[in-house]
């Protein structure tokens, strides 16, 4: 599964790490939904290859909101990743916001409701999950971890149980 932000928030960008935006609850959210069977912080953003996902965003370029980011990055953004999707071919994208994913399928009209959606791109099934970002006042803590246990649910995951439904894949073994 590959993770989709918008870009890199001033402190990601200084931190060198993903989501590490002091009130941003991905990190929280991936081990609350059972994405990932351990707490893990934005310094540990390295080992997502560990249980089989990838991240990145639409725009590499930092700023403190998306306010400041021109047309032109989104549709050079969507580009690029579409590129890397057809490369690696995720069995999952999982857009992180509304925002994300009409940035990935301007196309679109109408209202984006979270979860799995009709788009595709290659053999990719898209997902929607809300933007963790502490700015984000459109969902409640509840919400968004109902979206990632759906999320969860999706790939495989077991979220009653203990059981994550998958082994893990690790680099380097088959």
């Amino acid at each position: 599964m590959l993770f989709v932000g918008i870009n890199p928030g001033i402190r990601s960008a200084t931190t060198g790490h993903h989501f590490a935006g002091f009130s941003n609850r991905f990190w929280k959210l991936l081990f609350e939904s059972r994405l990932v069977p351990e707490p893990i912080g934005y310094e540990d953003d390295v080992r997502l290859p560990e249980w089989g996902y990838g991240i990145t965003n639409i725009v590499p370029r930092a700023t403190p909101g998306i306010d400041t980011l021109e047309r032109a990055e989104y549709v050079a953004g969507r580009v690029r990743l579409r590129r890397k999707i057809l490369r690696y071919r995720p069995a999952v994208v999982a857009a992180i916001g509304v925002t994300v994913f009409r940035a990935m399928f301007p196309e679109r009209r109408g209202a984006v409701t979270l979860g799995v959606q009709p788009e595709r791109i290659g053999n990719s099934t898209m997902f929607v999950v809300p933007n963790p970002s502490g700015r984000n006042a459109n969902y409640s803590y509840k919400e968004m971890l109902d979206a990632y246990r759906a999320l969860a649910g999706h790939i495989g995951i077991r979220v009653s149980g203990v059981s994550r439904g998958r082994p893990p894949h690790r680099p380097g073994t088959s």
